[in-house]
C-alpha cells in the first residue's frame, strides 16, 4: 500500500472489527516502535507510556465503565452527531470488551493549562497515535478512539490498571484484525473552503 492510499483510507473502525481473531504482541509491539519515530512537538517524546490489555477480564471491566460513561455523554450530546456515527459508536462501545486489545496510550500528569504546554503535551503524543494506527492499517489491522470514560471515569480505569496517580491516560484505542480491507477515501471539505494563505481570509 502507497503512503498516500495509506493517508487517505485509514479509516476510525467500529462495525468491521474482527472479535475472534487475536492480535499478537509482537505485531503491537512492532505497531509501537514504528510509531515511536512520528515527529514530537515537545521533549516528553520519551516520557509516553502505552498500556496494552489483552486480559479478557480487565477488557471486561474497562467496557463496562467506558459503556456508563457512553452512556452518560450520549444523553448529553447524542443530539449532535448524526445518526449513522451515533449508531456506529453505539456497536462499538456494547462490544468493547470482546474487541482483542485496548490500548491506552500515557503521558506524566497532570495535563497543563496554558495553550503553549497544551500543543506540546498532546503534540508530544497524538503523532505517535496516528502513527500507531497507520502502522496497525499496514499490518491489516484497525483501530478506534473510544476515549469517553475521559469525560469523568479516567480514575476508574487507573485502578483496574493499577496507573500511579502521576500518569495521565490520553485515549483508549480498540485494536482488531479489520473485517475488511478495501477503504476509500471520506468525505471531506474541499481544501479551497478551508484554507486561506498569509492571513485569515474570509469566508
Amino acid at each position: 500500500m502507497d503512503a498516500v492510499t495509506l493517508l487517505t483510507t485509514t479509516r476510525s473502525v467500529r462495525r468491521k472489527l474482527d472479535f475472534e481473531r487475536p492480535v499478537p504482541k509482537a505485531v503491537l509491539e512492532d505497531c509501537l516502535r514504528i510509531a515511536q519515530q512520528a515527529p514530537a512537538a515537545g521533549s516528553l517524546l520519551t516520557a509516553q507510556r502505552w498500556v496494552v490489555v489483552l486480559d479478557p477480564a480487565i477488557r471486561k471491566e474497562i467496557a463496562a465503565v467506558t459503556r456508563e460513561a457512553a452512556e452518560e455523554a450520549w444523553r448529553k450530546y447524542a443530539h449532535l452527531v448524526g445518526n449513522r456515527m451515533a449508531a456506529s459508536a453505539r456497536h462499538l462501545v456494547e462490544h468493547l470488551d470482546q474487541v482483542p486489545a485496548l490500548v491506552l496510550p500515557c503521558m506524566p500528569g497532570p495535563v497543563p493549562t496554558g495553550a503553549a504546554e497544551l500543543s506540546a503535551y498532546y503534540g508530544s503524543i497524538y503523532p505517535a497515535i496516528w502513527s500507531f494506527q497507520l502502522a496497525l492499517r499496514a499490518h491489516g489491522l484497525a483501530s478506534s478512539l473510544c476515549s469517553y470514560h475521559l469525560g469523568g471515569r479516567e480514575a476508574d480505569v487507573a485502578r483496574i490498571l493499577g496507573l500511579p496517580e502521576d500518569v495521565a491516560q490520553i485515549g483508549l484505542l480498540a485494536v482488531a484484525y479489520s473485517a475488511q480491507q478495501e477503504f476509500s477515501p471520506a468525505a471531506r471539505p474541499e481544501v479551497a473552503d478551508i484554507l486561506s494563505f498569509d492571513g485569515w481570509a474570509k469566508q
